[in-house]
């Protein structure tokens, strides 16, 4: 059968389509321009905010300079002959300014440029008697007779600065220049708290302050050649060469307000010089900066620009979705018109066609009732033949649980050998704190005992379980927690055999970083106890008895896993051995030492979590087996385990 379509139809799908689209193009660009204003809100705000820090950090310490016109002992050393004793007075003052105001420095010079009297505390670089610094642009700007103000590196220990001077006058003359050094930790410190990246800049638009110090003393903008070369030969940036910005950003630093912004596009080119990672954004960079009032600085922030993406995105989707509503209630409409002339004709129809319908149901009734007659009997008996098949089935499925269940009961006492030594051990202990008058200790034990009596259950449990298929369920487990719990209930055995043991990640390890498995905990435990107590007991009479437990994470095909490998010093496995390793009742205990089945149960165990459990042999002698489980989800990775 040949289906065709109307024109009529297509074209009332294409234009539902095109007014749904447009409708979500609109949204788009709505949404987009709603966020990219709140998006320059916000960033204008943290800028306000921290520019008003800034400027009172800094600014507090600007008219420093220009009160030693006003001490005596400064202005006798500048007008005349150079007097030690009034150099020291002069020093001493400084000194104590400088202490009292904390800045980096405080120090003076004469009309010649040389320091003639300076605090020179530890720390300071600059301002060091009998330094010249007539070449420095803030001593050049207050001998001109007005205050200067310059960032600067230090030259011997490289400690960048902020430089406040002035002019101290004789008269109508300019007879020395007062010079404060402030500290750029505070605006340091400040700069983090805008909560993104964020750079500070200077006149010659270089960075002096970043949050990521990969940033500092990077031009934002190509710098001409002379500039850099005059740059790198003054000093002014300390010893190292400029580099590029890992942004090429075209900034009009002339709009009102000394405002300027610029749209990174995704995937946009970044300098080879630093490493761009830190600012990348699969969505682009809104990048919003302003000059700082009183400042010679600019502040550069930047922001994700996915948050604008995904609220444009929702906006078109509503805007979508409230057409296509629109749309469907247009055709919702006509089509009830056209459903009500239908119905006006069909019942017309139906009038003329039940007179005749009536007269064929009379004839059919008879013949109808006979076949539901029929029909009513086979009905009961396939409801009775499909009760005894359920019933079949039903004792089938018992009787194979009940036949696996006799095969792994062998396995109940081998499960349970480790729980009850630890319960004999600790009740004794008990015992034995009573007897003393411990009974801070007995509580201890008996707490213990709990415990393993909990973990019986536990083993105990899945045996249960089996029968209703109710497997135990999985949870983010750390290793370490686990390797705990089964080192210490081996751990009279490792004493006893003196066995050293050495555990990476160690058992303290923080809990971050930890690999955690995705498994039940007493399964897990079960496991090790089970491979350490073989490794124990495989290192017997041997002459060095060492035991390595190592536990990581790796990417395989199968996804994200965890490890736990566990080696010791003992003779090794045979080929042979290895063939039969994993084999039920295998065993190369003496006879009545073992079952055979610890190995297949703990494969057993690893399987039934996704994992695995394998064994080799080392060159340098022992036996290895790497178990290895599905790592924690993400999601589930820091969540608190159940024990």
């Amino acid at each position: 059968m040949v289906w065709r379509v109307r024109p009529a139809v297509i074209a009332v799908v294409l234009g539902a389509t095109a007014l749904v689209l447009a409708a979500g193009a609109a949204g788009y660009r709505l949404g987009q321009a709603r966020g990219l204003a709140a998006l320059r809100a916000d960033l204008g705000h943290r800028i306000d905010l921290f520019g008003a820090t800034a400027q009172g950090q800094m600014e507090r310490l600007a008219h420093a300079p220009a009160l030693l016109q006003m001490h005596p002992a400064v202005m006798a050393l500048l007008q005349g002959p150079r007097n030690p004793a009034l150099q020291g007075q002069a020093q001493a003052l400084l000194r104590e300014l400088n202490a009292r105001q904390g800045s980096l420095a405080l120090f003076v010079a004469d009309e010649r440029g040389t320091v003639i009297a300076t605090s020179h505390t530890v720390g300071a670089d600059d301002g060091r008697l009998g330094e010249d610094i007539s070449v420095r642009p803030y001593y050049l700007q207050a001998l001109a007779g007005r205050p200067g103000r310059h960032f600067l590196v230090g030259s011997t220990v490289a400690e960048p600065g902020y430089y406040f001077s002035h002019p101290l006058y004789e008269g109508a003359r300019v007879v020395g220049v007062a010079v404060v050094k402030v500290s750029l930790a505070s605006v340091a410190l400040s700069l983090p708290l805008l909560g993104t990246p964020a750079v500070l800049v200077d006149g010659n638009d270089v960075v002096i302050q970043a949050t990521d110090p990969r940033w500092l003393y990077r031009a934002i903008r190509p710098l001409p050649l002379d500039t850099d070369v005059e740059l790198e030969l003054s000093g002014m940036y300390g010893d190292r060469p400029l580099g590029r910005f890992p942004l090429a950003l075209q900034l009009n630093w002339e709009a009102p307000g000394g405002e300027a912004e610029a749209l990174i596009p995704p995937d946009s080119p970044a300098s080879a010089v630093a490493d761009p990672s830190a600012m990348s954004a699969p969505a682009g960079l809104l990048v919003r900066g302003r000059t700082l009032p009183g400042l010679d600085w600019r502040l550069l922030v930047m922001a994700d620009l996915s948050p604008v993406r995904w609220q444009a995105r929702g906006t078109a989707a509503v805007a979508g979705l409230a057409a296509a509503c629109l749309v469907a209630a247009a055709l919702v409409l006509v089509q009830r018109r056209r459903a009500a002339q239908q119905r006006r004709q069909a019942q017309a129809d139906l009038e003329r066609l039940n007179a005749e319908l009536e007269d064929t149901v009379a004839r059919r009734t008879l013949a109808l009732t006979s076949a539901n007659t029929e029909l009513r009997r086979e009905m009961a008996v396939r409801v009775q033949a499909e009760a005894t098949l359920r019933d079949a089935q039903d004792e089938l499925v018992q009787a194979a649980k009940l036949a696996v269940l006799g095969q792994l009961s062998t396995g109940i006492t081998h499960e349970l050998a480790q729980p009850l030594g630890g319960i004999r051990t600790l009740a004794g202990n008990a015992r034995e704190f009573i007897r003393r008058g411990d009974l801070e200790g007995a509580h201890g034990n008996l707490a213990l005992v709990d415990t393993l009596v909990e973990r019986m259950s536990g083993i105990i449990h899945p045996f249960k379980a089996f029968a209703r298929k109710s497997p135990v369920a999985p949870e983010p487990v750390p290793v370490t927690a686990a390797l705990q719990s089964a080192l210490f209930l081996l751990d009279q055995r490792l004493r006893a055999e003196q066995v050293q043991l050495q555990c990476r990640p160690p058992l303290d390890a923080p809990a971050a970083t930890v690999p955690q498995a995705w498994c039940n905990r007493n399964r897990l435990e079960q496991v090790l106890i089970n491979l350490i107590g073989n490794a124990v007991d495989a290192m017997h009479g041997a002459p060095r008895r060492r035991l390595e437990i190592d536990a990581w994470e790796e990417d395989s095909r199968e996804g994200r896993r965890t490890c736990l490998r566990i080696a010791d010093s003992g003779p090794g496995l045979s080929p042979e051995v290895l063939a039969g390793l994993f084999t039920p009742f295998f065993t190369t205990k003496p006879a009545g030492s073992g079952l055979g089945l610890g190995l297949v149960i703990s494969r057993g165990i690893a399987q039934d979590y996704g994992g695995d459990l394998v064994a080799t042999s080392r060159a340098e002698g022992g036996a290895v087996f790497t178990l290895s489980l599905p790592a924690a989800p993400a999601s589930t990775a820091n969540a608190t385990p159940t024990a």
